[in-house]
């Protein structure tokens, strides 16, 4: 009977263009769950370590709060992409991909008109901030963990948090750095860094969008 049930399921699943695996965790309550708490966590924090970024006067907490500004809403498109069939979730992907390229030319045009500018930082608020977005995005990264392995919409969601992480440190550092040197190029620095591995998440996330894709469509 079981066995019966088994072969019932991946036939349904290659029906749709999905592995078995991408079903189960596309139905889990938990990654549903997970999903929200992203949204939450990164919308939440975001529009907080927007006003830091203000504040500081730093071009790289402004890009690191983009960045939770703009996890917390591709996320809500993964939510929204529960249950669709593998072609739909893989072109959603790779919406996702196309606006993680725009914050990152965002980001490299600000980051140049920074440059020309060469206005003063405050690394002490910069930091303050920084520290919060890391513990923020530790509480946030816990609960994608079981599911990192999954589609291009799964993986997209796991590549845009372990982003934000990655960000924080880069940003902590580049604090630090700004108030050794008292000069502002750690923080356009860090900015341009940020925009580097936006660029490069982007491109493995429309890779993947691809491969997907094509399983879906048989092509």
């Amino acid at each position: 009977m079981r066995l019966k049930t088994l072969r019932k399921n991946l036939r349904m699943a290659d029906d749709c263009g999905c592995s078995a695996d991408d079903e189960l965790i596309e139905k889990s309550p938990g990654y549903r769950r997970a999903l929200w708490i992203v949204v939450a966590l990164n919308v939440g924090y975001g529009i907080v370590e927007l006003f830091g970024g203000y504040l500081s006067n730093s071009q790289a907490l402004k890009a690191d709060a983009l960045d939770f500004l703009g996890d917390g809403s591709i996320t809500f498109v993964a939510i929204l992409a529960i249950g669709w069939s593998l072609a739909w979730r893989a072109r959603a992907a790779a919406i996702q991909g196309l606006f993680l390229s725009a914050m990152a030319i965002w980001i490299l045009y600000e980051t140049v008109f920074r440059i020309l500018d060469q206005s003063a930082v405050e690394p002490f608020a910069m930091g303050i901030f920084a520290f919060g977005a890391l513990i923020v995005n530790i509480i946030a990264i816990l609960p994608l963990l079981p599911y990192r392995d999954g589609d291009a919409n799964v993986r997209a969601v796991w590549l845009f948090s372990r982003n934000d992480a990655i960000g924080n440190v880069a940003v902590l550092i580049a604090a630090g750095l700004v108030a050794l040197t008292g000069a502002p190029w750690p923080d356009l620095v860090v900015a341009l860094i940020i925009a580097g591995i936006f660029l490069h998440s982007a491109w493995n996330i429309f890779i993947h969008a691809r491969r997907d894709l094509h399983r879906a469509t048989g092509g």
